[in-house]
Formats: structure tokens, sequence, C-alpha cells
């Protein structure tokens, strides 16, 4: 795992098919930890959590569509003490192949049920965290990014499919809402310190001060 300036230790799992990224995150010294978007390949996720001797506290979904839930119900079945948390307005995707746009790929995708669902204002206290949760619909109805605040003033968020480097989330999905979407980006995330770390969905990671002043969908310069 990488240490990410002593605040929290990352490895992040790229799924085949979509390049989609897992993470699992932890606090140093602690083996507990958080795993967020499980996604195509969850043998693999689960060969980094033995690797790094962790176990997951809980399963974070940032929204509902395939590529991002298609690991929960292997994680679930390894780890069955580890509640799955999804905002409310993407619940019903994770039963429901045709919502979360697997019904048609050769492989439907399913989940188990959420143990906990999630909207705005939410703080999740788990594996030494305090995630604070923002609700960003766009890209999917009832998309959520995680967020986490650092005694040092440092800000990372794992934004699932909303802002890429460069890029933003696609909304030509059904429940897509472009607006809403530039509009919960510019409202949410630009408002945060410039320095603020995107952990995406997809692709590199990336920080708000380089999206407000390059990102040719919703930038502000």
């Amino acid at each position: 795992m990488r240490d990410m300036n002593g605040l929290f230790r990352l490895r992040t799992v790229v799924s085949p098919i979509y390049e989609e990224n897992c993470y699992i995150v932890a606090r140093p010294g602690r083996n507990d930890c958080v795993v967020i978007d499980p996604g195509l390949d969850p043998h693999a996720i689960i060969s980094g959590l033995e690797e790094e001797e962790l176990a997951p506290a809980m399963i974070l979904n940032t929204h509902g569509h395939a590529d991002h839930i298609a690991g929960n119900a292997t994680l679930k079945e390894a780890y069955p003490g580890a509640p799955l948390v999804i905002g409310r307005n993407d619940e019903r995707m994770l039963s429901d192949p045709v919502l979360n746009l697997s019904a048609h790929s050769g492989f439907p995708v399913t989940s188990p049920p959420a143990d906990s669902l999630v909207a705005e204002g939410d703080i999740l206290e788990i594996a030494g965290f305090q995630w604070e949760v923002l609700d960003i619909p766009g890209h999917s109805p009832g998309h959520v990014v995680f967020l986490q605040r650092f005694p040092t003033g440092q800000v990372a968020v794992f934004g699932g499919d909303v802002l890429f480097r460069g890029s933003i989330g696609r909304t030509d999905f059904p429940g897509g809402d472009h607006e809403a979407l530039i509009r919960g980006i510019r409202r949410k995330l630009f408002t945060l310190p410039e320095d603020t770390v995107v952990y995406p969905g997809h692709g590199p990671v990336t920080t708000v001060a380089r999206e407000m002043r390059s990102n040719p969908f919703c930038g502000l310069e």
C-alpha cells in the first residue's frame, strides 16, 4: 500500500474491461479498512486485503452501476460482518441488472442488499475515519461521494464517476442529468480547498485546483 503522507494508506485495484478503480483505504497501524467500489475483479481485491493483512470494516458504493458493485457479493461472502453502504436513491440498482446497466452485457450483475443507505450530511465513523457523505447526482440518480477531512487541513474525496482528470461522468445513461452533475461539482467539490485530492472511479487521481482551471466540461476558468 502507498503511504499518503502518514494520513492513510491506499491500495488501488483496477478491474479489467472498464478499468474501474476500487480503493482499499486504511489508517496507519490498523488492520481494519474500508473498501470503496469493489468492481469486476473481486478476487484481486481479496488478494490485496490478504497481502496487506487487512479486513474490511465497511464496503462503500459511490453508485449502483455494475462496474462499481460487481464485487459486492464476493466481498460480502468473504467478509459477512462488513456492512454494505450505498446512496438511498441508487439502492434499486443493486438488485436490478437493467438499472445497473449489466442486463445486456452478457454477465448480468446483482448485489446483496444494502445494510445501510446514506444521504448528504451523514457521517460514517468506521476504521478510524469519519466519512462525510455528499449527494452529487447526475451520472446516476443517487450518486454519492465520500469525503475525508484530516487535522492537517487536507481533504480527500473518493468520488466515483462524478469528476475525472479532464472529464466528468457520463450523463447519457438512464437517470442521468448533465446539469445536475455540473451543478453538484461546482457547488460541492469546487468549494473544497484547492489542494483537495480526488480519487475517481476511473483513471488517475486529480485535484480540485486542476479541474477548476482546466476541465473542459466544468472548469471555472
